[in-house]
């Protein structure tokens, strides 16, 4: 694989995992929103990645994997998270609660699983910014080779 491809890769990986912490950030500053424009409480968003080709042939698989081509990672969709249920808290002085029930219907977030992803997001660039470092290196020495 040629080091301008690595690089390309790499940059498709590092602004992947950047929209990856953004959407997390976006989770966890709206935990406690239970009115947004659309109505309700607010709901989780996630991220769906995918590669670059998905529709290739295997013997296209094996020549990008000898060097001859290049997926890099392709956002799909910042979508809402439609599994996972709203959490129902009891609190009769919150405003948008039921005023017969006390019930108030509060966003399906949960800051552990976001703080796991962000930490998950968080290693993932770091791995990307290890390879870029990696391919930065590999390029120098060919030009220190070459120069000599």
């Amino acid at each position: 694989m040629g080091l301008i491809r690595s690089i390309a890769n790499t940059a498709s990986g590092l602004s992947a995992q950047r929209v990856r912490m953004d959407t997390v950030s976006s989770n966890v500053a709206n935990l406690e929103t239970t009115n947004t424009p659309e109505g309700g409480p607010y709901q989780r968003k996630v991220v769906r990645f995918s590669s670059g080709d998905p529709s290739m042939p295997f013997a296209n698989v094996v020549r990008k994997f000898m060097g001859g081509g290049s997926t890099g990672v392709v956002l799909t969709q910042v979508g809402v998270d439609t599994e996972t249920p709203n959490r129902i808290v009891n609190d009769p002085s919150h405003p948008d609660a039921d005023p017969e029930t006390g019930l108030l219907e509060m966003p399906n977030v949960d800051l552990v699983q976001e703080m796991t992803d962000l930490t998950s997001a968080n290693r993932s660039y770091q791995a990307n910014v290890t390879v870029l470092n990696a391919v930065k290196q590999m390029a120098l020495r060919a030009l220190d080779i070459t120069s000599r």
